[in-house]
Parts: structure tokens; C-alpha cells; sequence
């Protein structure tokens, strides 16, 4: 009873609004980047992709976080053109009911996925010479699906139960267009995407730890200065997955729980409400950063998708341009990935 009187209490709060330039041309502008940046490469990326056949778990895990990267990027005009308002407050509604779920549909999955590559790389790590067989390759497509029917169950329930009558008043507010069970869903959807997301971080964590302990008993084990100081440029590239983990999802969490108590229940006050907004707003930009980021990780570990990358761009590269290009594809292991 409690908690409905808490969330009752916050529909009679409505008029603390964050509407000002800094959200209305600040942001947009940020996203405007971010989509243009981002549909090329992963646009370039998805191509790139569908070339190359799912012969590894760790190209199986890729090919859905660029789909999932593709998804989040879509959602990115909804979000400039509303936030801008450059288009009629129906379509805040429709941001509030459908895309803006899609991305955080998306970002878990994404989060999900960063997760599973780097338990890969550990296995690389640990087993360098591992191959994947066909039984392991179905399984990782079978958690693949699962990942994905899981979180649409989760976030489904979010765009039905934002179901209540759309005016220009209450679209400024999203959880304002939600039922009163909607509001309990959305917060209970929230507390499970940050276990999610601690999850993952304790995964990642641990599985670098491990990893950095593998380099390092490698690096003991190379006498040559100038072959381990080779070495350690190529096993570098591998901490490429933890430094985009924390520059995008790490910050944005830290700030997630408040600010959704700030919407669901009347535990702030007003100008608390605009500073956890400006803090979300900025965190998620860093999250939506993500899917600009990600490709980098296809570039650095992934050899078939540099290869097909250095390919193309040889048939479009002036005749001096080639051999140099040669060169760097050839240059590494002869194994599907880039070892560790």
C-alpha cells in the first residue's frame, strides 16, 4: 500500500520538468554524431559480417552485438527530433511507449554479449589452440537466442504497460504515460538489468584478471626483449573489450537506480530530479557511445573481419597503398582470431 501511495504521490508531481536548451540542443546534437558515426560503421560492420561464416563462438557473439549496435542506432533520430522537438508531441509518446525501450532492450543485450566474448578471450587465453566444434558453435547459437527471448520478455511488458491516455502535458515525462503496475514493472525491470550489469562487471573483472595473469606468465616465459616486446603489442589490443565495458556501461549504473526512483516514487525533490536527469542524460550518451566503439573491438580481435575489411578497402586503395595494406593484413596469426 505503501508503495502505491508513493507512486500516486509522484503523478501529482508532474511539474518538475527539465525542458531548457540544454536537452533541447545539446543532446540532440550529441546523437547526431553519435548516429552518423555510428550507422556507417555499423552498417559497414553488419556487411562485413554476413561475408563471414559463424566458424567460432567469439564471431557468433560479434555478429549479435552488431545487430543489437544496429537496433540501438535506429532508435537515435527518434530521440534527436523529440528531444529537439522539432516534430509533434505524439511522437514522444511513441519515444516513450517503443524506442526508448528498444534501446535498453538493446543495451543489455549488448552488455550480455560483452560479457560472453570475454569469457571467450579467457579461453583463449588459456587455450590457445582451442577450436570450436560444431556442438559448441550450437550452443553458443542457442544461448544467443535465449539472450535475446529473454530480454524481449522483459522489456515487452514495458511498452504495453505504457498505456495511459498521451497529451502534450504528460509526454514530457515517460513514466507519467505509465499504469500504475507499469511503474512497479518498470523499477522491478530496472533492479534485474543491474544485477545484470554487476554481473557482467564481476565477469569481465575476474576473466582480465586471469587473462592479464596468462600474459604475464607468457612474458616470463619469453627470453628475447625484442620478441616479448612485440608480443605484448599484439596482447594488448584483448584490454580493448574492458576499457569500452567501463568507458560506456560503468558510469551510466552508477546513476541508473536514483534517477529511476526519481521517476517512479516521490523520494526527491525537484531540483534533485533535474541533476539525476542531466546526470542520466550524460551517462547514456557514454552508453550510446557503445555502438561506436564496438567496431574497434571487431577490428582489433576479430582476424576474418579485419581481413575482409583490409580487403575491400585494397580494391578501392591507389596502387602505393597496397602493398602497405598487404602487409598489415597478412601480418599475425594464422588462426581465425588474434591470439592473446
Amino acid at each position: 500500500m505503501k508503495a502505491t501511495n508513493n507512486f500516486s504521490y509522484f503523478r501529482n508531481d508532474s511539474n518538475c520538468t527539465s525542458d531548457n536548451k540544454i536537452s533541447q540542443v545539446i543532446f540532440p546534437l550529441l546523437y547526431t554524431i553519435l548516429f552518423l558515426v555510428g550507422i556507417t560503421m555499423n552498417g559497414l560492420a553488419t556487411w562485413i559480417f554476413f561475408k563471414i561464416s559463424s566458424k567460432s563462438n567469439f564471431i557468433i557473439f560479434l555478429k549479435n552485438t552488431v545487430i543489437s549496435d544496429i537496433l540501438m542506432v535506429l532508435t537515435f533520430p527518434f530521440k534527436i527530433l523529440s528531444d529537439a522537438k522539432l516534430v509533434p508531441w505524439v511522437l514522444r509518446g511513441f519515444v516513450c511507449q517503443v524506442t526508448q525501450v528498444v534501446f535498453y532492450f538493446t543495451m543489455y543485450i549488448s552488455i550480455l554479449f560483452l560479457g560472453l566474448i570475454t569469457i571467450d578471450r579467457y579461453q583463449k587465453a588459456t587455450s590457445p589452440f582451442r577450436t570450436s566444434t560444431t556442438r559448441s558453435l550450437l550452443g553458443a547459437k542457442i544461448l544467443s537466442t535465449a539472450i535475446w527471448i529473454s530480454m524481449f520478455t522483459l522489456s515487452l511488458p514495458n511498452m504495453i504497460l505504457t498505456n495511459k491516455k498521451k497529451t502534450p502535458k504528460n509526454v514530457k515525462k515517460c513514466a507519467l504515460l505509465k499504469s500504475e503496475f507499469g511503474l512497479v514493472w518498470h523499477e522491478t525491470v530496472n533492479y534485474i538489468c543491474q544485477l545484470i550489469f554487476w554481473v557482467n562487471l564481476a565477469v569481465i573483472v575476474v576473466c582480465y584478471m586471469l587473462i592479464t595473469r596468462e600474459l604475464y606468465k607468457s612474458y616470463k616465459r619469453t627470453k628475447c626483449a625484442g620478441k616479448a616486446a612485440s608480443k605484448k603489442t599484439v596482447n594488448l589490443k584483448v584490454f580493448i573489450i574492458i576499457a569500452v565495458f567501463f568507458i560506456c556501461f560503468v558510469p551510466f549504473h552508477f546513476t541508473r537506480i536514483p534517477y529511476t526512483l526519481s521517476q517512479t516514487r516521490h523520494v526527491f525533490e525537484c531540483s534533485a530530479q533535474k541533476t539525476l536527469f542531466y546526470l542520466k542524460e550524460s551517462t547514456l550518451w557514454l552508453t550510446s557511445l557503445n555502438a561506436c566503439l564496438d567496431p574497434f573491438i571487431y577490428f582489433f580481435l576479430c582476424k576474418s573481419f579485419r581481413k575482409s575489411l583490409l580487403n575491400m578497402l585494397c580494391k578501392h586503395a591507389p596502387p602505393s597503398a597496397l602493398g602497405t595494406r598487404t602487409a598489415e593484413q597478412n601480418e599475425g596469426d594464422d588462426t581465425e582470431e588474434t591470439p592473446l
